[in-house]
């Protein structure tokens, strides 16, 4: 079951338009990255899901419903610009927007002090957010947005500033949060993140939506037919058949490294067999884009077709 829909939704600002007729399907319990250039329209899209902003035409739904007022309860949004008070103490403000989302005195304080007490701040609670680093003041934020345990949670460019254990600690909140049910959208540039924790992703660039669908089957989309391959013992000249294209070859250690595409209707099981006559196989490996690169090059296509 989809938790959001986006139907046909347009948003202009005076001349620019900011979204073309962007439609998407958001499933219940997963984590979906929301990708593309700045300037693309990203977050533009997070503002009308967040209710800050309305579209011009179209609709979105949550749950079954057309997204209303009430809805806001049950989001969790940690915008790329943070927004903490430089002059006030922590606890006191953490306390403000915990209540803001709902949630009692008592039950903001009982859930900030555990997660102050799981992130290893509990010493902040009565110090100033100017006082602390970026990347502190970010899991500042990151608890209140996530206090009130939120069914849909929007975090746009969470782990920037962060270092790399602050980086992990955060990934692995977030995917404690959809083990126990929650539809997290992550709108970032770092590839990387998205490769290692989203389910599914959207592309959005200029305005319009340019791929879409589960990571794992884009990347099998885009695949090459390449594979690595390193060859011990080998000593001789590498030869292959003309069906078998060799990309890159080099020697590590005692090894030699391959990178041969397919051509033709050869196989993977072909290649194998080939490459076995020059030498003992230690690896044979597919090679699959990474999201970067299909980030840039579909892009790029975009941006050609559209611009001739």
């Amino acid at each position: 079951m989809n938790i959001v829909e986006v139907k046909n939704v347009t948003k202009r600002y005076s001349q620019h338009e900011a979204l073309s007729d962007i439609s998407l399907n958001i499933k219940k319990g997963i984590i979906y990255g929301l990708l593309g250039p700045n300037g693309a329209g990203k977050t533009t899209l997070i503002r009308i899901l967040n209710q800050i902003t309305a579209p011009d035409s179209g609709e979105v739904w949550f749950n079954g419903k057309i997204l209303n007022r009430k809805d806001i309860e049950k989001v969790g949004y940690l915008p790329e610009e943070r927004g903490l008070y430089k002059k006030m103490k922590i606890g006191e403000q953490a306390m403000y927007l915990a209540q803001l989302k709902g949630l009692t005195k008592n039950e903001a304080v009982e859930k900030l002090k555990y997660w102050f007490i799981k992130f290893g701040i509990e010493s902040w609670w009565d110090r100033k957010v100017e006082e602390l680093s970026k990347g502190m003041q970010q899991k500042v934020q990151f608890i209140t947005t996530v206090v009130h345990e939120p069914e849909f949670l929007i975090l746009d460019e969470p782990f920037s500033g962060l270092d790399p254990i602050n980086t992990n600690l955060l990934k692995n909140e977030i995917h404690e949060m959809k083990a126990k049910g929650s539809t997290v959208i992550i709108s970032t540039h770092n590839m990387n993140s998205v490769e290692e924790i989203c389910d599914e992703i959207c592309l959005i660039n200029q305005a319009h939506k340019i791929l879409e669908g589960n990571l794992a089957e884009i990347k099998q989309q885009f695949r090459e037919n390449s594979y690595s391959i390193c060859l011990a013992n080998s000593s001789t000249a590498i030869d292959l058949p003309s069906s078998f294209q060799v990309l890159e070859e080099n020697q590590q250690d005692n090894c030699k490294m391959l990178k041969v595409r397919i051509l033709d209707d050869e196989t993977a099981n072909g290649l194998l067999q080939s490459v076995m006559r020059l030498g003992e196989v230690k690896a044979f490996n597919e090679i699959l884009p990474s999201m970067n690169q299909i980030f840039i090059q579909q892009v790029e296509k975009y941006n050609q077709q559209h611009h001739e």
